[in-house]
């Protein structure tokens, strides 16, 4: 992380969130993979699952201090920081940046893909979407880890070796938080990647297992409505505990704010 990108961010429940629009964020990781630098540096996006988890996790917490952008993805993360007075341009969602980044890179040097996570065989269906709808987007890898993979020394360097073998420009990892995260986090000095993005279900969304809600729900801030409706076995205690949650920090939140004028 640059001491600009790091002077740049604005705090948000301990989050030190990266004020980028959509078009900012893209701009920068095509930068990234232009300077092919390594190691990687990664991206994380948190909604209000990750801000709840963020308060008493202290390896999430240590992810997200090492991290290259910190974008906010949940609608309600937004809102309250512009209630706040904190100045976040929009939500950039990590399933919308994924293809925002696709359409943008360049057909002349083609961007080199590698799906990491989601359930068998679903990221070898996202791989052919993808070079359906984005010709000059090459997935050089996909891979699914089996259940517990993080905790097996063995599972991880197979992995490392197979996106070492790939030499992917960009890595996506679609393994749910905070699993995601701390992987990243882990290996980042191991990564060969120019760029690794932790954004959750994108790689079910590229590959159709999953459907996005209608664009007015995303800008409303409700798309959990959605994605609970069509998940509510996996998601609802989630949903239930975080709204139990979320209202307490904001609440101390401004009153932190209240308290500093």
């Amino acid at each position: 992380m640059t001491v600009e990108s790091n002077e740049r961010r604005v705090s948000l429940f301990g989050i030190r969130l990266d004020p980028l629009g959509m078009d900012e964020a893209v701009a920068e990781l095509l930068a990234w993979v232009a300077a092919a630098e390594r190691p990687c540096r990664y991206v994380v996006t948190p909604n209000v699952d990750h801000v709840v988890m963020y308060q008493h996790d202290a390896a999430l917490r240590a992810a997200y201090a090492d991290a290259g952008l910190v974008l906010a993805d949940g609608m309600p993360v937004v809102l309250a920081a512009r209630w706040l007075g904190r100045k976040l341009p929009e939500r950039v969602a990590g399933s919308d940046l994924v293809p925002e980044l696709f359409t943008a890179a360049g057909s002349n040097a083609p961007l080199k893909v590698f799906l990491l996570g989601a359930m068998p065989g679903v990221a070898v269906r996202a791989a052919i979407k993808v070079s359906l709808n984005w010709p000059h987007v090459n997935v050089v890898g996909t891979y699914s880890p089996p259940l517990g993979f993080q905790h097996d020394a063995a599972e991880n360097e197979s992995i490392l070796a197979r996106i070492d073998a790939a030499r992917p420009d960009v890595l996506i990892v679609g393994l749910g938080a905070p699993k995601q995260e701390l992987w990243v986090h882990a290996h980042r000095e191991r990564i060969n990647a120019s760029a690794a993005l932790c954004v959750g279900a994108t790689i079910d969304f590229l590959a159709g297992e999953k459907s996005r809600a209608p664009r007015w729900l995303q800008r409303s801030g409700l798309e959990w409505l959605h994605r609970c409706a069509t998940e509510p076995r996996r998601l609802l205690a989630r949903y239930v505990r975080d709204a139990c949650i979320f209202p307490q920090l904001l609440y101390r939140e401004w009153r932190a704010v209240g308290r500093g004028r």
